[in-house]
């Protein structure tokens, strides 16, 4: 936001320089991002001179010779000019030989055309004073010969480019940051003097301009205020309102469109005046838009409006954007010669959807979308008539029409002195902090508590809607007070002993293993687009991960999933011929559960199946099986013993290729859910990604990884000798092998007892075909024995194993295979 300095001293006497002001500004929370200076540069050999003859140059149709007098009592300088808007007897600027205009135009005495030119009389435009470039500036007032330029235009403006934080509302306009100035260094603030117009008794001889306003959406505009004003004259505006408008990078218009650019940068309040003929009815209602509604905005752009966007309409038709921009149909014109005034609060929230939906970013949208001041409405708009009143004439019709209240509640915060000083860290007296807060503009009643003690009740004024804490109240006084005050002491950090969360240790842990196992992690936004989540997730619901007001199209909703995210990170490392192994990411996804939203935290991962380089040293191909090894991996890091549970294959999830893909757990039951294999094919293509792509993502309930882990238990290794003995067991072919493998070792278990050991129990071999009954396959697996104390011997190993058999054949449908 561009503020004025000269436009500030209208409100505060400050006698600080540029580089004072910026410092301050930064240290109470405004950034300054630049700093320009506008008038005239310092120019000492620039001065007054008086043309006292003029011929045409000899060699030259388009050039004269002058003869300017630029001292009192010296002779008179021979100037070249090509200008033709001056006569003999005329003062203007006169550049000396030795001046520099701009950043390097060097003014010399030297020929043109054969003739001595000894200077050069200057345009408006030449010395920075303006954008005039067709002839000389002619100083009409006529100072003295050899006058220094610079005391004929004194000062300029200096322009402070500062970025304003969202939560600071009341500071987008010149009075409020003037009240911050004011605050800082201890000033007196003068606000804009009103003649309080709207209560002028004026006669009204004529059918009156405005005959109702009417407000049928209250809570998107919960107070709206009318002025009618006749006989109005639009004209271009003064000087020195064009001069304010332009310092802060706005255009001139006419008058009455001037006056109201000029409040809306001084008090932060938003105006607009329409063309009263140009009001059908006589009315004034302010509505809903309706679905495909079409609307041509000030720009003349024709614009498509939604039932979320509130306008104002007369009788037939809409006449404004409320809270963002007029419509061209109702504008001031050099025709207008009777207005109404708008003055009104439209709803942050509203007026921001508006503007992002149409991509239509205001003076009026930036002010409304982060809260204008509620109780200060009535009082721009009185100001913004007495200057329509002084600049373009006209009578105000009595009164105001006036619908609802300003939504403000009265806000107080019970604060005392003792809170401040624990909270600052360092003693501060009571008075101080009194004197700070209330140059604030916060009011402040004191009493004392039951231990006669100061206690405070803050009033909180309505343009500070971002105070409604005692925190808030301390960081107040400490902005103002100044950081650089805070006294030096030794810094002394008691070290933390309590164990960080959880859940980023769980995620630290996962992302070690990716990038050990040769991934490379990506980050990617939360929210995607509504598109994406239908298809892939179409099984969610959509509007349940809808935001009520997105940023962009493609940002809608919350995701569901990590994978579209890795996937469009795959695409563009393939585009850009990279070849990264695999990519993963964690972080935080949404599932809708029988109309029930939750927050999942998420670990994912993308591998795809054909390099993009060629190599003569091939990788064995990544498979299913590479997948579910990762996943039951982070599984286990969880704490979940994936190796003791059956996947299931996927087949009604559109992300996921039927047949090859498999899930385990269940989020909200179990408290996780792993999905992995191969993901649908049709989409990857569609997807622009070259060949096939393997995934996999896990998500996890918070309450889940909070959830104590079991502590692991050493056991130290056995100098013993193992010993083995192999088992081949005859199964139903639809049996997936771990099933069986996890009976085996439940059996060898079981029948070892505290004996010995039952170390590992492993799949070696898979057989079908001849030998075999139809639907039936052999699974050869080994089991590893050993005793901690001793060596095992053949008797009770066999004795062991022969009761293994028969346990794990009794109930499975299991047959060993002889």
């Amino acid at each position: 936001m561009k503020i004025s300095l000269n436009w500030i001293q209208k409100y505060l006497e400050i006698d600080k320089t540029p580089k004072q002001l910026e410092e301050a500004l930064t240290l109470i929370g405004f950034e300054v991002e630049h700093i320009s200076k506008l008038g005239l540069a310092e120019l000492p050999l620039v001065v007054v001179g008086e043309v006292l003859s003029s011929v045409q140059h000899p060699n030259a149709e388009k050039l004269s010779v002058c003869k300017v007098q630029t001292t009192i009592a010296g002779a008179p300088r021979q100037i070249v000019c090509g200008a033709k808007n001056y006569k003999v007897g005329d003062r203007v600027p006169v550049a000396l030989p030795g001046t520099v205009l701009g950043a390097d135009f060097v003014i010399k005495e030297s020929k043109l055309r054969g003739e001595l030119s000894q200077g050069m009389m200057c345009s408006a435009r030449e010395l920075g004073l303006g954008e005039d470039h067709g002839g000389l500036l002619i100083l009409t007032e006529r100072p003295e010969i050899g006058t220094p330029i610079n005391q004929v235009f004194p000062g300029g403006d200096v322009i402070f480019d500062i970025e304003v934080t969202p939560n600071r509302p009341d500071c987008l306009s010149h009075v409020g940051i003037a009240r911050e100035l004011a605050a800082y260094f201890d000033l007196d603030l003068t606000y804009p003097h009103v003649k309080a117009a709207d209560t002028r008794p004026v006669s009204e001889p004529h059918a009156p301009l405005l005959t109702g306003v009417k407000v049928e959406t209250v809570e998107n505009c919960p107070h709206y205020r009318a002025y009618s004003i006749r006989g109005v004259k639009v004209a271009p505006s003064p000087a020195w309102l064009q001069d304010a408008l332009k310092a802060v990078g706005l255009r001139p218009i006419n008058n009455i469109v001037d006056v109201t650019n000029f409040i809306c940068h001084e008090l932060g309040q938003p105006l607009h005046a329409f063309d009263a003929k140009k009001l059908a009815g006589n009315q004034i209602i302010v509505r809903q838009a309706t679905a495909g509604e079409k609307f041509t905005t000030l720009d003349g752009k024709e614009r498509t409006l939604d039932a979320k966007m509130t306008v104002i309409a007369d009788a037939d038709k809409a006449i404004a954007l409320a809270g963002v921009m007029g419509g061209l149909y109702s504008e001031v014109d050099d025709s207008t010669t009777d207005i109404v005034l708008e003055a009104a609060y439209f709803n942050p929230s509203t007026t921001r959807y508006t503007a992002r939906r149409l991509a239509l970013s205001t003076d009026a949208s930036y002010r409304y979308e982060r809260g204008i001041d509620p109780q200060g409405t009535e009082f721009a708009a009185i100001r913004a008539i007495d200057l329509i009143l002084e600049t373009a004439g006209g009578q105000l019709s009595a009164g105001a029409q006036v619908v609802g209240e300003p939504p403000y509640m009265r806000q107080e915060i019970e604060l005392t002195p003792k809170f401040v000083v624990d909270t600052l860290g360092f003693p501060v007296e009571a008075a101080t902090i009194k004197e700070i807060l209330e140059r604030l503009e916060l009011s402040i009643s004191e009493s004392t508590d039951n231990h006669f003690q100061p206690q405070w009740t803050v009033t909180i004024p309505s343009f500070r809607v971002d105070l409604d804490r005692p925190v808030d109240l301390v960081e107040e006084f400490l902005r103002i007070y100044g950081t650089d005050k805070i006294p030096a002491s030794n810094v002394i950090s008691t070290a933390l002993v309590a164990e960080d969360d959880a859940i980023p240790q769980f995620l630290r842990k996962a992302s070690a293993h990716l990038v050990e196992q040769g991934f490379n992690e990506c980050i990617h936004y939360t929210m995607r687009s509504a598109e994406e989540t239908a298809k892939w997730y179409p099984q969610v619901n959509g509007p349940l991960l809808a935001l009520a007001n997105p940023l962009a199209s493609d940002q809608s909703h919350l995701r569901p999933s990590l994978i579209p995210g890795l996937l469009d990170a795959l695409r563009l490392n393939q585009n850009r011929r990279n070849n990264p192994r695999g990519l993963f990411e964690h972080g935080r996804v949404f599932r809708e559960v029988e109309g029930k939203l939750w927050e999942l935290v998420s670990v994912a991962f993308v591998i795809a199946l054909e390099p993009q380089e060629k190599s003569w040293l091939a990788r064995d191909p990544e498979d299913f099986y590479s997948t579910s090894r990762l996943a039951q991996n982070l599984l286990r890091m969880a704490g979940v013993e994936a190796k003791a549970l059956r996947p299931e294959p996927i087949s009604t999830l559109a992300a996921w290729q039927d047949g090859h893909s498999a899930t385990i757990g269940n989020a909200t039951t179990s408290g996780y859910l792993a999905e992995f294999g191969l993901l649908n094919l049709h989409m990857t293509k569609a997807w622009d990604i070259s060949g096939n792509a393997l995934a996999g993502e896990l998500c996890f309930l918070p309450t889940f990884l909070q959830q104590p882990a079991s502590r692991s238990r050493y056991t130290p290794l056995s100098a013993q000798p193992d010993t083995t003995r192999d088992l081949a067991l005859v199964v139903d072919a639809a049996t997936p092998a771990e099933t069986v493998r996890v009976a085996l070792e439940k059996a060898a278990r079981h029948v070892a007892g505290a004996a010995f050991t039952v170390e590992q129990v492993s799949v070696f071999d898979v057989y079908q075909g001849t030998g075999l009954p139809e639907g039936r396959k052999s699974l050869a697996l080994s089991l590893r024995f050993r005793a901690p104390d001793r060596t095992l011997t053949d008797d009770e190993v066999n004795k062991a194993f022969v009761a293994i058999q028969q346990r794990v054949t009794s109930n499975t449908g299991y047959a060993v295979r002889s």
